[in-house]
């Protein structure tokens, strides 16, 4: 763990939870801090060991992330991933970027105990949901799709 000193919030975002946190002007339950990101228990944890992993920076999404930093947090993510598997004695480890809630770059690691753990009833008031695959993608639409992507990327 190193001890970097405290990143200044822009004022061009406003307040952000997450630029708090890592500033330690708000409390969490920090796991890891390193010069780049911190690591923290989500307080409303899809499964016990739910993390959230936030730059220390502020980027409001993770397409804003220098490439140099994505593939820093993707490795924490892994080392993370690891201890996970060996704490929960599960399989896999779900790793997502969601975006949805507060626009500050964060990853949500999750221990994967059931098939719907990242889609978690545990926040889906509907209890008696259900899932099923999404429906599958004809040729042409995979292909129109490809192209599109394709010719964006360059």
């Amino acid at each position: 763990m190193t001890s970097a000193e405290p990143i200044v919030s822009e004022p061009s975002h406003g307040p952000c939870i997450f630029c708090a946190i890592a500033n330690k002007e708000i409390p969490a339950t920090i796991v890891h801090e390193d010069d780049d990101f911190v690591a923290f228990l989500d307080i409303n944890p899809i499964r016990p060991g739910h993390v959230l992993i936030v730059s220390r920076g502020h980027h409001a999404y993770f397409d804003d992330l220098p490439p140099e930093l994505a593939a820093g947090m993707m490795q924490l993510a892994q080392r993370f991933s690891k201890a996970m598997k060996r704490i929960h004695d599960v399989e896999r480890v779900g790793f997502v970027f969601t975006g949805t809630d507060i626009a500050h770059v964060h990853a949500h690691l999750v221990p994967l105990v059931g098939r719907t753990d990242i889609t978690s009833p545990a926040y889906i008031e509907q209890k008696d949901l259900s899932f099923a695959p999404a429906p599958r993608a004809t040729a042409e639409e995979l292909q129109e799709q490809s192209e599109h992507l394709r010719r964006a990327l360059g």
